[in-house]
């Protein structure tokens, strides 16, 4: 099976906490099973070290957000020890940072703008490079719109078609909620804006997208699963996970 792993982080090339752990661990054990996986991350250029080989590659992608092009290098690599290859997005601009997500204890004030584009980005950079995978693996709200992307505006093409799509939720606390008007960001139509799909208590909500869009939802244990549908560790969302069923 051809397995596209998504990942805003991951060991050695950058890491805030587990969800760099999970998505390495489950890269290499997928792939000892057998399995055909690539992994896509963001190119942290501060955080990646001087001693891992990183192939800068001819192949540029343009991903649209809002209403511009953002253009972007692929690198290539391999993780240590394993067959996974992975595939770095090079876009200075978004994550040439010296920390991932926060500068003085706060968020970026792009955050979203670089997550929408990163999500479409790790589809592009599959279409592109014709990677072709029978599974798109997701994880958490950094990579949470590559499923409504998928459904939304890639289903139709042929290597596409037959794509099934996880969203792993690793800490539902933090779901990518942003003011209305980032949906601007996001490209897809205004129609996706409802309490069913991308809206929340009036406010874009990446993580909710990808659990309503996502063939499955998993998490990292069956005990967190059981405790995210419920209102005292749900974070607002438990309604949502209900609906998706088992």
């Amino acid at each position: 099976m051809k397995i596209l792993l998504a990942s805003s982080e991951a060991i050695p090339f950058a890491k805030t906490g587990g969800l760099a752990d999970v998505a390495t661990g489950l890269a290499k054990a997928l792939a000892d099973l057998g399995h055909d996986v690539t992994l896509v991350i963001p190119y942290h250029r501060q955080h990646v070290s001087p001693s891992l080989l990183v192939e800068q590659t001819s192949t540029r992608i343009s991903v649209p957000v809002a209403d511009r092009l953002v253009s972007a290098g692929i690198c290539r690599t391999q993780l240590p020890g394993s067959s996974v290859e992975v595939l770095l997005v090079d876009q200075p601009q978004y994550f040439d940072r010296p920390a991932l997500y926060t500068a003085a204890g706060e968020d970026y004030s792009d955050n979203c703008e670089r997550f929408v584009f990163f999500s479409r980005a790790v589809l592009e950079a599959a279409r592109t490079l014709e990677v072709r995978p029978d599974i798109i693996h997701a994880n958490d709200w950094q990579t949470a719109l590559v499923p409504a992307y998928l459904d939304i505006e890639y289903r139709h093409r042929p290597e596409f078609a037959r794509t099934g799509s996880i969203l792993t939720i690793h800490n539902i606390a933090f779901q990518g909620r942003y003011w209305l008007w980032d949906m601007r960001l996001t490209g897809l139509d205004w129609k996706y804006f409802n309490y069913h799909q991308l809206e929340f208590w009036g406010h874009l909500n990446l993580l909710k997208g990808g659990i309503v869009f996502s063939d499955v939802v998993t998490t990292v244990s069956p005990t967190y699963a059981r405790e995210v549908c419920t209102p005292e560790f749900g974070w607002g969302l438990e309604a949502v996970l209900a609906n998706r069923g088992a």
